[in-house]
């Protein structure tokens, strides 16, 4: 599906470590290694600890800034460079910045090699309450078939759109024609957190991410 009237916001860089648009970053949880976020041209690039993010409670480095009611947000992940099989990066909606709380994410991984109930580089994750357990969202296409949603870097595009609840997430390999991933309804509040997410997966070593292109579109896929 192609989308014609895109809003891109560009990211402008700049000296300091402040996050331009609105933008914030920090550590989320105590991960042992500290996390950070460099503003470049065209988007961030993070560095993470981090344990995971999943089971009850999270550690990780986010970029994010407050959105309200409904959106519809896309990412580039240019580089991923992990530390783990496990290490995460993707795009996160969530309801605070406590190591418990409720999200949606559209997750990548750093390369399409089986994963528990995944084959490809995709998947979505939620944790539906703050503090319980977290559960995935897999792609149908399991192994050894070849991956539906498998990681295109430096073109690996994640999107997440929020109507109400209902939390619609696409992949793409050019930011102009999209894929449906999955749709999953959760009730978070009106108010929450937007923005790339970085988690190492291993609590001795970092993970590194290049995300790029952020873009808030007009229309709905």
């Amino acid at each position: 599906m192609t989308v014609p009237g895109a809003s891109r916001v560009r990211v402008e860089a700049e000296t300091t470590d402040k996050l331009t648009l609105g933008f914030d970053h920090c550590d989320i949880g105590t991960p042992k290694i500290s996390g950070s976020a460099r503003l470049v041209e065209s988007g961030w690039d993070v560095v993470a600890g981090g344990v995971d993010i999943w089971e009850t409670g999270d550690q990780f480095h986010f970029v994010f800034k407050a959105m309200t009611g409904d959106f519809d947000v896309a990412v580039r992940v240019a580089s991923f460079t992990p530390a783990h099989l496990y290490s995460k990066a993707g795009l996160m909606i969530r309801e605070t910045l406590t190591a418990e709380s409720a999200h949606l994410m559209l997750v990548v991984f750093a390369d399409d090699q089986p994963r528990n109930n995944n084959l490809g580089a995709y998947e979505m994750q939620f944790r539906a309450k703050d503090g319980v357990q977290c559960q995935a969202i897999y792609p149908a296409v399991l192994p050894p078939a070849p991956p539906e949603f498998p990681a295109s870097y430096p073109n690996t595009w994640l999107r997440v759109a929020r109507r109400d609840n209902l939390f619609t997430a696409y992949g793409s390999s050019d930011g102009k024609s999209w894929r449906l991933y999955a749709q999953y309804e959760l009730p978070l509040s009106k108010t929450v957190s937007v923005g790339p997410a970085l988690t190492s997966h291993n609590a001795e070593h970092e993970a590194k991410a290049l995300f790029r292109d952020y873009t808030e579109f007009n229309h709905q896929v």
